[in-house]
């Protein structure tokens, strides 16, 4: 009876990570003076910020003046290319 009861709740314990673990999702991000970065989190940000935010499947266009700047953490690129935290 322990045994069934141990096998059972193994194989929930599988299936709640099983769920949980699905692919990372991550977004690109730039800014109205040509920064982008990856994204791994859905931020809402402030239409004052300028940033626009894209698909992972994104790219720009050969005449486009972007340039990737990653930085780790919660921010985004702002004027001057300095990395604002919030």
């Amino acid at each position: 009876m322990k045994t069934r009861i141990l096998v059972l709740g193994a194989v929930v314990a599988a299936g709640a990570i099983a769920t949980m673990a699905g692919p990372a999702s991550a977004r690109i991000a730039c800014n109205r003076f040509g920064d982008c970065w990856h994204v791994t989190d859905r931020y809402e940000y402030r239409p004052a910020f300028g940033i626009t935010v894209h698909d992972d499947n994104w790219r720009w266009r050969h005449h486009d003046r972007y340039r990737w700047r990653e930085h780790e953490g919660r921010g985004y690129w702002g004027r001057n290319h300095v990395w604002v935290t919030f």
